[in-house]
């Protein structure tokens, strides 16, 4: 039994500005045939494909196609979308014959001619392998599924946490559905719904008990658990993407039962539907949060989620650095920042040095004022370390070269390449202990909760400009399709769409 393994991942926001490249994936480390296999085998959806492969009663032999990730930002380019199609295709050829086909997908991957890349994707691998060849993929939570995928594959199976801490029990849960396929002669049948609404991350905290997303989880693991069902999952999309038929969705896999599928896919699509205000974030104002923080005691940690890196936002934003910078601090405070040119700069003003920088002026963009500062060089260092928690269990994660500035115990990092702008990993590295700050901001919506939740006295997410705001429907959005919830308010039933078996 031959089994062939890949994966893309990026996740697309098409208000940001700065277009994906084949340079981003390249600089994010493609992997590819027999160091994919070796390099990943302990690290997120496809260590968890090959730890389950490898103690199956028959294990299979594992062919590594190739790996293929970038950092979240804009559309991918034209001649990007090509060169990742040919890069998954001639792997797949070289791998000559294959009894199956085990992808790990973010599934919101956008360009600016393919709205759907992952579904096309998809499709084109289906053409390749032809109808029999069975194909599983895993999905992010926030993919933007669509009619193209479920044609092309038998199965997709999506996370089913926020913050994303099962990545590896997903990579499990694929392998298992496709062993099923192989070795016990299941017929896979998909129901599936679009539900015409999308949500924000902010408050959908899955770990948290009595939590709308936490009890989303405990249905969807509830119904996975039940005999003949092969995998139920929900994807709430990623909001900031200006792409048609934008929704979220619901995914029913079962075991030649169209019925039971379509009885719970239309359940879980009225559950999502009818909570779907509960998902609505309470902000907090900048300038009040901020003064919170500075006359309280413990760390206070600041969500920055409109300029969240992990939702393919920018990372330049300024304003609460400029916030924090009204006060005096006694204690240290933890920001984060992608800007190249500030990291060149320091790097001309040299080590021990103060200069006045200007932050926000690269890219020049709507969401972001300048500031200025006079700070410190205070350290520089390499930006390598292993994320685990949210997005990853081992995963690599290089940064580049970075500096870090202070100004009295205002403690600002700034990188030359986009990441977790919110991990402690990243503060550690530059030489402090985020879990001992005053006020530390993370550029992440919700997954930060993942790391600081357990060590924080409080936690605020704070309204603030970005292309990643949580109130993505007061920006405008050219290509959705209407209505769509919260832009627009309307009734609406689920009436799954049905896939029968082979």
């Amino acid at each position: 039994m031959r089994i062939a393994l890949g994966q893309i991942w990026q996740e697309t926001n098409t208000l940001n500005p700065l277009a994906t490249t084949r340079e981003n994936f390249e600089t994010f480390g493609v992997l590819r045939g027999a160091d994919l296999l070796e390099k990943m085998s302990r690290t997120n959806e496809l260590g968890g494909m090959m730890q389950s492969m490898r103690v199956w009663s028959e294990p299979p032999e594992l062919i590594g196609l190739v790996r293929l990730p970038a950092w979240p930002a804009g559309l991918i380019t034209a001649a990007t979308f090509d060169w990742l199609q040919a890069e998954v295709l001639s792997s797949l050829r070289a791998a000559g014959k294959v009894d199956a086909v085990l992808l790990a997908l973010h599934g919101s991957l956008a360009g600016h001619d393919h709205p759907d890349v992952e579904g096309d994707l998809l499709a084109a691998v289906r053409e390749l392998i032809g109808p029999d060849i069975p194909l599983v993929a895993t999905l992010d939570l926030h993919a933007y599924v669509t009619p193209k995928m479920i044609a092309a594959a038998d199965a997709l199976v999506l996370f089913h946490t926020i913050p994303h801490v099962d990545v590896v029990e997903t990579g499990n849960r694929g392998a298992e559905v496709l062993r099923r396929i192989l070795y016990e002669g299941v017929r896979p049948v998909v129901a599936w719904q679009a539900v015409p609404a999308v949500l924000p991350a902010e408050v959908a905290n899955s770990e948290e008990p009595g939590n709308v997303a936490a009890i989303r989880k405990a249905r969807l693991q509830h119904w996975e658990a039940q005999p003949g069902v092969l995998t139920a999952g929900v994807a709430t999309v990623q909001p900031w993407m200006d792409v048609p038929h934008l929704a979220s969705a619901v995914v029913v896999v079962t075991d030649g039962d169209i019925t039971l599928a379509q009885n719970i896919c239309n359940e879980l699509a009225g559950d999502l539907w009818q909570a779907r205000q509960q998902y609505l974030p309470q902000l907090t104002e900048l300038a009040t949060a901020v003064q919170i923080a500075h006359e309280s005691d413990g760390l206070t940690v600041l969500s920055d989620s409109a300029d969240a890196t992990t939702s393919g936002s920018i990372g330049n934003g300024t304003a609460f650095l400029a916030e924090v910078f009204k006060h005096q601090w006694p204690r240290p405070v933890c920001l984060a920042m992608f800007a190249p040119h500030i990291v060149a700069q320091a790097l001309e003003v040299g080590l021990g040095n103060e200069c006045e920088f200007t932050f926000g002026t690269e890219p020049p963009t709507d969401f972001v004022e300048h500031f200025t500062a006079r700070m410190k060089v205070e350290k520089f260092f390499p930006t390598a370390f292993t994320l685990s928690g949210h997005l990853g269990s081992n995963l690599a994660i290089d940064m580049g070269q970075s500096v870090r500035l202070t100004s009295g115990n205002v403690n600002l990092i700034v990188t030359s390449r986009s990441g977790p702008h919110f991990a402690p990993e990243l503060f550690r590295a530059a030489g402090i202990e985020p879990f001992t700050a005053q006020l530390l901001v993370a550029k992440s919506p919700c997954g930060f909760r993942a790391a600081y939740k357990a060590v924080a006295q409080r936690i605020f997410n704070v309204r603030s400009p970005g292309c990643a705001p949580a109130n993505f429907w007061e920006f405008p959005f050219a290509n959705i399709q209407r209505p769509l919830w919260p832009w627009d308010e309307f009734d609406w039933q689920p009436s799954a769409l049905l896939k029968p078996a082979k």
